[in-house]
């Protein structure tokens, strides 16, 4: 009750303080009347309804980039695990690159077929190679192999827009990660591929949580490790490709936010799941409001935000866990 009290204040507070901060600040009362009072036109409340897209965006964005880290280091059983470890991030990012050079998209609903598809792609390549040879896809090969087809792929996605100066011009936006550029009709585009991933993602945690006690022992209950992890991975694929079809490739959040949360909450997979999805939005949230308020009148990206605050949060995390094991 203590957590679910506190998740609903968090994110209660992150939506008006989103709505209400910037580079024009409003009051509450106002963006309270904008939201629960129809026919106000005034200069602040089409402030507030220009920011309601982008807060409701970085709140899902956040819970799903969330989610989507929760599942990468359940499945790897790699506790600083995330989209990244296979790929996902970085192929999703070479076809969104590859679709603006080749293929000239640049609408919304463009980007997220081509990036869900280079997530999967990825997944699925990196799947097959970490399951090579004996003992199947274990979590060191699965992470070994993820981050050699990540760095594979970052020099064929410089290799694509380098020659082409418009294609670097239309990336370097997109590949910094922001929720600015959020808008009702992106956010309906996403919706149903992040609705599905969540819903795998909650029906999958008892078989995650067998899957913690290691292969054997989840075999031993009946779990089916190779299907779970593909499973797994589709709800990632799904939350983490859809994502960064709008906002970019954002760093630090499925990464950092599972790894707090199981301080927190434990191992439990049904409690890290939802956490994750509550501490997710919350950063994002927070990350993208900093960075209005930083950048004012203009404003530092969300993915700028994260990477700035989760890098030393992690070295932290590193270092705790290295004087615990010695």
């Amino acid at each position: 009750m203590i957590l679910i009290s506190a998740s609903a204040i968090s994110i209660a507070l992150c939506i008006f303080a989103s709505l209400a901060l910037g580079s024009r600040n409003i009051g509450l009362g106002e963006v309270i009347n904008t939201l629960f009072r129809q026919g106000s036109e005034s200069f602040d409340a089409l402030v507030v309804k220009e920011r309601l897209p982008r807060t409701v965006f970085s709140i899902i964005a956040g819970a799903s980039l969330g989610v989507s880290g929760a599942l990468m280091q359940a499945i790897t059983r790699n506790p600083v695990a995330d989209p990244s470890i296979l790929g996902v991030n970085t192929g999703a990012s070479l076809f969104v690159v590859s679709g603006i050079a080749f293929f000239h998209i640049n609408t919304a609903s463009e980007y997220i077929w081509f990036a869900l598809a280079g997530a999967a792609v990825t997944a699925i390549f990196v799947y097959r190679i970490g399951s090579m040879g004996a003992g199947g896809a274990t979590p060191i090969k699965l992470a070994l192999a993820g981050a050699a087809t990540s760095a594979a792929l970052s020099s064929l996605v410089s290799a694509v827009i380098l020659p082409r100066t418009d294609v670097m011009n239309a990336f370097r936006f997109w590949q910094v990660g922001s929720v600015s550029g959020a808008t009702w009709e992106g956010i309906l585009t996403v919706a149903p591929f992040l609705i599905v991933g969540l819903i795998i993602a909650v029906l999958s945690t008892p078989a995650l949580n067998a899957l913690a006690l290691g292969d054997d022992v989840a075999t031993g209950l009946g779990v089916k490790t190779g299907l779970i992890r593909i499973v797994g991975t589709l709800a990632g694929v799904l939350l983490c490709g859809a994502t960064t079809a709008l906002a970019g490739p954002i760093a630090f959040v499925g990464l950092m936010i599972p790894h707090i949360m199981r301080m927190f909450c434990g191992p439990n997979m049904s409690y890290i799941i939802p956490m994750s999805a509550v501490g997710g939005a919350v950063l994002l949230t927070t990350s993208d409001i900093i960075g209005r308020l930083i950048g004012s009148p203009g404003e530092l990206e969300a993915g700028i935000i994260t990477a700035f605050f989760g890098a030393p949060i992690l070295i932290l995390i590193a270092m705790r866990a290295k004087v615990r094991s010695l």
